[in-house]
């Protein structure tokens, strides 16, 4: 692809989908009586996910954003757990059957900041409420700075399955750029203990793109990583956002790489992964070839979330805590974001919804096309079109900015479907931003194309 057209979109600022319509287009029409509503309305035999939310740390990492609060002390995370023990109870109670779980997800923050004996309460709650499957996943976010060696037993004994570790980079002068010091050997340990305890999938998350980053310490970070073997790697480019997460704005800007630069770092990246056997499944995430999410890939059952790339089939998922996003048939809901208002409303006996988005079918039309084209790198028009009642020539010929993409190579018709080449498939999301009827969203919210 020629370098003045992979600078153009790359340089495009886009959602990274895994919603549609995204979190900035949620609204207060859809509120805790909604939710309720919504709730009391899902059939018995749906399957659910779960999403639990922990929104603490030990210390800011300055390119991080995600919502979460930095604490030395347990208190405030105990206050919380409460909390959150509390709308487990209130949104189970609002079903009216005990939904089958298939997946499990602790997110952060840091989640295992929690006390062990904290963790397995917590996993004792959900099996009493919900019916956890016997081969569910069960799955947390991890950062190895602050694992003890009680709560790596604690996740084993919970019967967690995997474990996603960040590791970022291990070039130390990107380490200091970012405030986050993480050796090799600390994330050796905790890897091995975690496989020790019975956790079998093992994760690792790494970002391209962050100031003093060059693909010399992007690979140097591969090859490091490569000696502990994880199951699959997530690879994001960062998204310097200091309008919408102040604390980026301690990162100097001068030194972040630019597009170019950024594009070299991910294919490197990803050609260095792929020569060590792994993967790559669809825009960033990497595997083995008999792991679960490349046989998925290869059937074409792939399935994006606010996770990323995931093998969850459920009908619907529930969010629980601070700022978490639940997806429902209807649509979506989100909780209060800030700690003292999530609490104060489920202390008052309410769910803590304060914002959603009811799909139109028009939404869910387009919610199927963008999900395809991000994880199969290709979209059958017609089928999709046919399945929401809609005519795909009409609804082809309205699409801004298709016949550009076209022109450019970065996307190809080919009778009723659209496929992205090989050559474009790090510009994915500009191919998914023209079935994006809620674009755009003004500001520096989203990340790079790239």
């Amino acid at each position: 692809m020629r370098s003045e057209i992979l600078t153009r979109y790359a340089e495009q600022r886009l959602p990274r989908y895994t919603s549609y319509p995204t979190a900035p287009h949620f609204s207060e029409m859809v509120d805790a009586r909604t939710y309720r509503r919504w709730l009391s309305q899902v059939p018995a035999d749906a399957e659910a996910s779960l999403y639990l939310h922990i929104p603490f740390c030990r210390s800011m990492c300055w390119y991080c954003g995600c919502h979460t609060t930095i604490t030395r002390h347990d208190g405030p995370v105990l206050d919380y757990l409460d909390a959150m023990r509390r709308e487990i109870a209130a949104v189970s109670s609002a079903l009216a059957h005990p939904l089958g779980v298939g997946h499990v997800h602790f997110g952060g923050g840091t989640p295992t900041l929690l006390r062990p004996e904290d963790f397995l309460t917590l996993m004792d709650l959900l099996r009493d409420r919900f019916r956890l499957r016997p081969d569910a996943e069960v799955a947390v976010e991890i950062d190895p700075r602050t694992l003890t060696p009680a709560m790596t037993a604690a996740l084993g004994a919970a019967g967690v399955t995997r474990a996603s570790l960040g590791v970022q980079s291990f070039d130390p002068t990107v380490q200091r750029a970012i405030n986050r010091i993480q050796s090799f050997e600390q994330t050796a340990e905790v890897t091995n203990g975690l496989r020790a305890a019975g956790v079998g999938g093992i994760n690792f998350d790494l970002i391209y793109g962050l100031p003093h980053q060059t693909v010399a310490s992007c690979l140097d970070t591969v090859a490091r990583c490569l000696e502990l073997r994880p199951d699959r790697f997530a690879v994001f480019g960062y998204a310097y956002v200091p309008g919408f997460k102040p604390h980026q704005r301690k990162i100097d800007e001068t030194v972040l790489p630019a597009a170019a630069e950024r594009h070299a770092q991910a294919e490197a990246i990803a050609e260095a992964l792929g020569a060590a056997g792994y993967r790559r499944i669809g825009l960033d995430h990497f595997a083995h070839p008999d792991d679960p999410m490349s046989r998925a890939s290869d059937a074409r059952t792939l399935h994006r979330n606010f996770q990323g790339y995931t093998t969850d089939r459920g009908d619907l998922l529930l969010g629980f805590g601070a700022s978490a996003i639940g997806r429902l048939p209807q649509g979506y809901v989100q909780n209060a974001v800030v700690l003292g208002s999530y609490a104060k409303r489920i202390q008052a006996g309410e769910l803590a919804t304060i914002k959603g988005f009811a799909l139109s079918e028009d939404d869910r039309l387009r919610a199927e096309l963008i999900e395809r084209i991000m994880c199969d790198f290709s979209v059958d028009l017609g089928a999709v079109c046919a399945r929401h009642g809609r005519d795909a020539a009409s609804f082809v010929a309205d699409l801004p900015g298709l016949d550009q993409l076209v022109t450019d190579g970065v996307a190809m018709l080919e009778g009723g479907s659209i496929r992205v080449p090989e050559s474009a498939r790090p510009l994915v999301r500009a191919v998914a931003a023209c079935f994006d009827a809620h674009l755009p969203v003004p500001g520096r919210r989203h990340a790079p194309a790239v």
